[in-house]
């Protein structure tokens, strides 16, 4: 199933091959990664095995996270896009927005501009009434953009895994007429 979204900036597309290399880089710095799980970075054979579960995924649910380039000049920038948080059980049933962006790409708006696409795409296209977005404490630009998509706090929890504390914001979807 070939999905494409088009912001004024970004292109959001599904994987190709020759997306693994920029995607590894972006995954091997601690920078980037500080706020993922451990924090821990993820080699190329790593980031591959991500992108063929977020392809699977693509398949199997019909959502999935969306490779993201700019659109002009054709550069890859990383990901946004929908996923199932499994790793947070109690919060499912659930569908929740996400993103990854190299560091280039910080501070320029393109992870809000993506995010708006993606949740409009999930909303609509895929009629989704909740969508769910869930960040560290201390991440206070990942919060920011889930408060400009809209998003509202909705629970403070703990990795059930890891132990260390996760905020859940959510975003319900208003029924038509309303």
């Amino acid at each position: 199933m070939a999905i494409t979204l088009n912001t004024p900036r970004l292109t959001l597309r599904r994987w190709r091959e020759d997306d693994i290399e920029p995607m590894a880089a972006i995954n091997s710095d601690p920078e980037v990664m500080r706020w993922i799980r451990d924090g821990s970075v993820r080699d190329r054979a790593e980031t591959a095995a991500g992108i063929a579960r977020w392809e699977a995924e693509w398949e199997e649910r019909g959502i999935g996270l969306f490779a993201a380039e700019l659109r002009a000049e054709k550069e890859f920038v990383g990901f946004v896009g929908l996923t199932v948080p499994e790793f947070l059980p109690e919060i499912l049933p659930a569908v929740e927005i996400g993103w990854r962006l190299g560091r280039p790409y910080w501070g320029r708006g393109l992870a809000t501009e993506g995010a708006r696409a993606v949740l409009d795409f999930g909303l609509r296209e895929r009629g989704l009434a909740r969508v769910v977005s869930v960040h560290q404490p201390g991440n206070t630009a990942s919060e920011r953009i889930m408060l400009k998509l809209g998003m509202r706090r909705e629970r403070d929890t703990r990795h059930p895994e890891l132990g260390y504390p996760v905020r859940v914001y959510v975003l319900e979807a208003r029924p038509l007429g309303n």
